[in-house]
């Protein structure tokens, strides 16, 4: 039994830092009244703590590689239970988001180093069996997040989602001083600061802009800014990465069809099948009026059917299978948000999303176990880690700018539908009933036009919804179109074994 130790406290921050990129969704209602918070401030408090994660995660594994895995995943846990406290007792949405920022840190140095960590702990079969339980574990997460963050909610209070985290993590802690091995080889590889510095500048410009045109406009000087530094940064990372002996990314590998197609999968897959439900959770709770439970089962079809799927043909999707697994999947996500956008009409409640989550569910269920062992298989084994660690920081980056982008569609939607209908303030309403304030816009109209307005905000609301899962569905159509067309293997090929067993966290 000791011997599986190890395996344990990796699981459990592997399982914190999962659940915590959905467990907010379903609290975000009552975060805007508790707070009195915008819609832009709700986008940075789920955005913040994905987009960090995505842009650390490569330089955080260098750093790991210097002062060893043990250390820096201990590093990581403390640092994510401290924010974690942060987390749930700030007073203003500029603490909180804040704080998640800091939780994305911590949550990069343990995502940074779970591999190592299995590798350094298990051999042989034991080795697969820890690579098997891990990716259960993660795939629970997909469950896990809503629902226990609808729990908290309505049972105790938004707050308490955070502070679950604390004795889990220092469980962890105690584990990680008595079980997990010490390195026995620090590698002293230098530290790309150059590509650090740039790709965390466009991953944030990027981000930025996105969210800030929703209230100011795109053709606003600050949003176009934004908008040019990304560019700049991007290009900088290109430049700089050229010219490092020991880049974060080595840009040869750019040059390999299934590599970039596993990064093109990763991205569609987070992108088109996660951020938009963070809408409808919002729509759910706030326009519909359902608990913060109800709202997190209602993604329950999502996450058992990915489950059932992964654990019943998945293992068939291996091998040269890869790319119809990951091109497949990726395609049926797409579907299942257009089945929603079909499914949401004016009078449309939860049970419009049961069969696109369903369809969705099983893509998840092909192709999120099978991207980053795709990658590590199309790269030499001694880029298998910068392969994977590649494609996690696509999947989270495809989160966080769907997040964006996706919520500024939600809310300009909204917004044309009230002006349409004459709605006074139609922007200012909209980004209220965006921000999960509907109940109270309807509570604070005159008596006389109360039904009228709630009935309008209503539709908006759903129009709104419809649009994210259109464009989101047409992104994972489309991303997997072009990841099986890039991964396929071509007549000459001969595809090589999989580097890795290896199981992934579906929306991570």
């Amino acid at each position: 039994m000791r011997k599986w130790l190890p395996l344990l406290t990796i699981c459990t921050g592997t399982l914190m830092l999962l659940v915590d990129v959905t467990i907010v969704n379903v609290a975000l209602p009552d975060m805007a009244t508790n707070l009195d918070t915008s819609f832009t401030s709700l986008q940075w408090v789920v955005d913040i703590y994905a987009l960090v994660l995505a842009a650390l995660l490569l330089g955080i594994g260098t750093v790991a590689d210097r002062i060893g895995h043990r250390k820096m995943y201990i590093a990581g846990l403390a640092l994510f239970a401290a924010a974690s406290a942060a987390s749930g007792l700030a007073g203003s949405p500029g603490i909180l988001i804040g704080a998640r920022a800091v939780q994305g840190v911590g949550a990069a140095a343990m995502f940074a180093t779970t591999f190592a960590l299995l590798n350094s702990s298990y051999q042989g079969r034991d080795r697969g069996t820890a690579y098997g339980m891990w990716g259960a574990v993660s795939g629970a997460a997909a469950a896990i997040g809503p629902i226990a963050g609808g729990l908290l909610t309505e049972h105790l209070s938004w707050r308490w989602i955070f502070f679950v985290n604390l004795p889990f993590a220092l469980a962890a802690i105690a584990l990680c001083v008595s079980v997990l091995p010490e390195d026995s080889q620090l590698r002293r590889t230098p530290l790309d600061w150059a590509g650090m510095a740039t790709f965390t500048t466009f991953a944030g410009a990027l981000t930025f802009a996105l969210i800030r045109a929703n209230e100011d406009g795109w053709t606003e000087g600050t949003v176009l800014a934004l908008f040019a530094l990304s560019a700049v940064a991007i290009i900088g990372f290109v430049v700089a990465e050229s010219r490092v002996a020991h880049p974060l990314l080595d840009l040869s590998l750019l040059r390999n069809g299934a590599f970039v197609g596993a990064l093109v999968a990763g991205f569609a897959l987070t992108a088109g099948a996660f951020a938009y439900l963070t809408y409808a959770s919002i729509w759910m709770q706030s326009v519909l009026g359902m608990s913060p439970v109800e709202s997190g089962l209602a993604s329950l079809p999502l996450a058992v059917a990915s489950f059932i799927t992964s654990a019943s043909i998945g293992r068939l999707m291996h091998g040269s299978r890869n790319w119809l697994a990951v091109s497949l999947g990726i395609v049926l996500t797409g579907a299942g948000g257009l089945i929603v956008a079909l499914q949401l009409g004016d009078g449309a409640d939860w049970k419009a999303l049961v069969a696109g989550l369903i369809v969705s569910g099983v893509g998840v269920g092909l192709a999120a176990p099978t991207i980053s062992s795709t990658a590590m298989a199309a790269v030499p084994m001694e880029r298998g880690g910068m392969a994977a660690g590649a494609v996690n920081s696509a999947r989270q980056l495809g989160f966080a700018l769907g997040i964006a982008a996706l919520g500024s569609l939600f809310s300009a939607r909204i917004g044309s539908v009230l002006e349409s209908h004459a709605v006074p303030g139609s922007d200012q309403v909209g980004h209220a009933v965006a921000g999960g304030q509907a109940s109270v816009i309807v509570a604070s109209a005159p008596a006389g036009v109360r039904d009228a307005l709630e009935s309008t905000v209503r539709v908006a609301a759903v129009d709104g919804l419809r649009t994210t899962a259109l464009i989101a569905g047409f992104l994972g159509v489309i991303g997997g179109i072009v990841a099986g067309v890039l991964i396929r293997p071509r007549p000459a090929e001969s595809p090589e074994p999989e580097q890795v067993p290896q199981t992934e966290a579906a929306p991570a």
